[in-house]
């Protein structure tokens, strides 16, 4: 038998806000979206600003991390990035065309080792976007922390 863990509204309303609360701080506007483990969007939102298409971006980012369990970055990562061309998964952002992505911004959410979700961070150059999302996890690991189990 095996316990799985949820993602809630109010799990993830923790991480959007530290996300926003980050991307204010380094002044960019971003476009959040926390899925759970289906990658399902539970909660998005656009800041004042951010570009429209930010939003289906952190769909995709946060779709990928949570579909693929890793952080979308390390997919182009040298040397061993397996997107990254002679590598096996070469050309896999053209599977669930629209959906998958292979850029930074896409962070899954662990707890307990299982991963529960992720979030997808669109709008900052690629060190904005890997900042926004330490915050996001970072606060998600204190929020799951500080948790009594049911």
């Amino acid at each position: 038998m095996q316990t799985i863990h949820r993602l809630t509204l109010d799990d993830a309303l923790v991480v959007l806000r530290a996300a926003e609360a980050e991307a204010e701080r380094i002044g960019v506007r971003q476009t959040i979206c926390v899925a759970d483990d289906g990658a399902h969007p539970i909660a998005l939102h656009r800041m004042t600003g951010a570009r429209l298409t930010g939003v289906e971006i952190a769909i995709a980012k946060a779709f990928t991390a949570a579909g693929h369990q890793r952080a979308t970055h390390l997919f182009n990562e040298a040397p061993d990035g397996p997107a990254l061309p002679g590598n096996e998964a070469f050309g896999i952002q053209h599977m669930h065309t629209g959906r998958f992505t292979v850029f930074v911004g896409g962070f899954p959410l662990v707890h307990d080792g299982q991963v529960v979700g992720a979030v997808g961070i669109s709008g900052g150059n690629g060190e904005q976007d890997k900042a926004v999302g330490a915050a996001a996890l970072a606060a998600f690991e204190q929020h799951v922390a500080g948790a009594v189990p049911a």
